[in-house]
């Protein structure tokens, strides 16, 4: 089973919860001896000391003065900071439109010389046509976002499509077969992107894999993910982005997709399936 989607963001603020802790037993100080030097209400050190909420930059600061540790502070905000953007919610990252939140992935999408994507409901980005790409991110925005940048941001996601062709690159795409039907766009758009997997699946560097629907299934569905290497790991839910990097829960997302890369077919049992739902569309 995939980790819980909250949970590397979670560890990781108890890590540096620990930290502060240290550093107050090292000073020989109590929770309550932190709070009263540093002028708050008592329950405030026992919520940062127990993770129930985090310190501001501020308050790191004025902990590590209180506990004679002030060569101590910059490392521990730069913690701080690591925690914040392990989880970003949508409207943090989208504020300024769309566009920039598709430039803003493509230095790691550069980096990456391995690429593993699950998904459980949408064409996973790098292998979407234009015309599909247009239509999830119109219904995102709609939703969502105030800025009307959809056009600017279908052709940087365009853009970033090019890693599919440079060398020494590797992919491998899982989709739902659900995927295949889900009538994004309408059929038109539906079409021409399933036609467009058939083209993808092609391409030596690429491995299209499709889980099929089918009874007895030994693994559900789980969040759709990308794997960047073996570096790292995103997940996109219905709150937020998440990005982890804990080395057991990378390698725990990896499991996972190992388990449903066995389930799925590919070649030209994949193929099968994607013209089939083309024909259903026609």
């Amino acid at each position: 089973m995939a980790a819980s989607p909250s949970s590397s963001a979670q560890q990781a603020r108890h890590v540096l919860a620990n930290r502060l802790a240290e550093l107050c037993r090292d000073a020989g100080l109590t929770g309550l001896g932190i709070a009263r030097l540093c002028g708050w209400h008592p329950s405030k050190s026992s919520r940062i000391i127990n993770a129930r909420t985090p310190p501001s930059a501020d308050d790191i600061r004025a902990w590590c003065q209180a506990c004679g540790a002030e060569d101590q502070a910059e490392d521990l905000i730069a913690s701080l900071r690591t925690v914040e953007d392990m989880w970003i919610g949508w409207r943090r990252m989208e504020r300024s439109g769309l566009k920039r939140a598709q430039e803003a992935r493509l230095p790691l999408y550069q980096r990456t010389r391995r690429f593993r994507s699950y998904s459980s409901w949408l064409v996973p980005g790098l292998i979407q046509t234009r015309g599909y790409t247009e239509s999830v991110l119109r219904a995102v925005q709609r939703r969502r976002v105030e800025v009307d940048d959809v056009a600017e941001a279908v052709t940087a996601r365009m853009e970033r499509q090019a890693v599919l062709h440079e060398g020494g690159r590797r992919f491998a795409f899982l989709m739902e077969e659900s995927v295949l039907r889900n009538g994004l766009g309408g059929v038109d758009v539906l079409i021409e992107q399933l036609g467009h997997l058939l083209t993808v699946g092609s391409l030596p560097s690429v491995s299209l894999g499709i889980v099929p629907d089918q009874p007895g299934r030994t693994r559900m569905p789980v969040e759709g993910f990308w794997i960047f290497d073996a570096a790292q790991v995103n997940v996109e839910l219905v709150s937020g982005y998440l990005t982890i990097t804990q080395p057991s829960e990378v390698a725990t997302y990896a499991d996972t997709f190992a388990e449903l890369a066995d389930m799925a077919v590919y070649g030209p049992d994949a193929r099968t399936l994607i013209t089939s739902a083309i024909n259903s569309l026609g």
